[in-house]
């Protein structure tokens, strides 16, 4: 079977809908978000996952744009995963949410569920992508590293995240921010973790979730803070957080002229390892960066 490596959609925003709630989950296919997340781990009770799960595989299977509908499963070391994938997998989601990741043999083990499930199914291999939570547990943060290495499935891999709460749970923490509402120096270790293991991996670096979905000027400042940090997109709670974090999410139309004018000072000057522009001396990282601004914004 044909092995392909579809294109990633927009990952600015990817907002949960719990999977056992129709209602919540057409809201989000039918918004504005770049991702609709479709979960059936912790916003589903024991009791009602085999009824989600039908649910989810029904609402995926009628839907127009399955690409940006995602499916966070369960743990991959549970037998709920293989429950879940098997469910969801003949109606062809764009790809997998994988919570409490704990290393690249995660990938490699979901891969091969994902393999099989889609040989099954006539499904061309390698169509299901693969977004990993990777500080969930206190094991987790320690392999944070190994998600950039050579290993099977690591073309399915295209974006990383981070959580609080259930690393919090995992510590026996009763709190993860300080009475300033920032996160505490564990949490941003976490944070700051998922961002390194990312860009060694790679692959885009997604923010984690605000619980306070009312307050959205807090939101969409810590959006635009986290974007200045490396950070390519964020999770959301509800449909009012998403277009907050799109327009944070998206370069401005300064930042794009400004981003060519970087590009256009160094083609100006072939070879040159520092060019002046606007009064200030740039060299190759600077050319780096405006050419990655440009190619995230579907410029060449």
């Amino acid at each position: 079977m044909t092995h392909i490596a579809p294109t990633p959609p927009r990952m600015r925003s990817w907002l949960f809908a719990p999977g056992d709630s129709e209602k919540k989950m057409g809201k989000a296919i039918a918004g504005s978000a770049d991702i609709a997340l479709l979960d059936l781990e912790d916003s589903v009770s024991p009791e009602n996952k085999a009824a989600a799960r039908a649910m989810v595989a029904e609402v995926i299977a009628t839907a127009d744009n399955r690409a940006r509908l995602w499916v966070r499963i369960n743990p991959v070391s549970s037998a709920d995963c293989i429950a879940d994938l098997a469910a969801i997998l003949p109606s062809r989601p764009g790809g997998v949410f994988l919570p409490k990741a704990e290393g690249a043999a995660d990938i490699t083990r979901l891969h091969h569920y994902l393999t099989a499930l889609e040989a099954a199914n006539g499904i061309p291999q390698g169509h299901t992508l693969i977004a990993a939570l990777v500080t969930e547990t206190a094991a987790a943060m320690f392999k944070t590293g190994d998600y950039a290495g050579d290993y099977p499935g690591r073309e399915r891999l295209v974006a990383m995240s981070w959580g609080a709460e259930d690393l919090s749970s995992a510590l026996g923490a009763r709190e993860q921010r300080g009475s300033d509402g920032e996160y505490s120096h564990t949490y941003e270790m976490a944070r700051s973790l998922c961002l390194i293991g990312a860009s060694a991996a790679g692959v885009a670096a997604i923010e984690t979730v605000q619980p306070e979905f009312r307050d959205l000027d807090a939101l969409a400042e810590r959006a635009r803070r986290v974007r200045a940090q490396g950070f390519r997109g964020m999770l959301a709670i509800h449909p009012a957080q998403v277009d907050p974090i799109n327009a944070a999410f998206t370069p401005s139309a300064e930042e794009l002229a400004h981003a060519r004018a970087v590009v256009q000072a160094f083609a100006e000057h072939p070879g040159a390892g520092v060019v002046a522009l606007d009064g200030a001396m740039l060299d190759r990282p600077h050319l780096a960066l405006a050419q990655r601004l440009l190619a995230e914004a579907g410029e060449k």
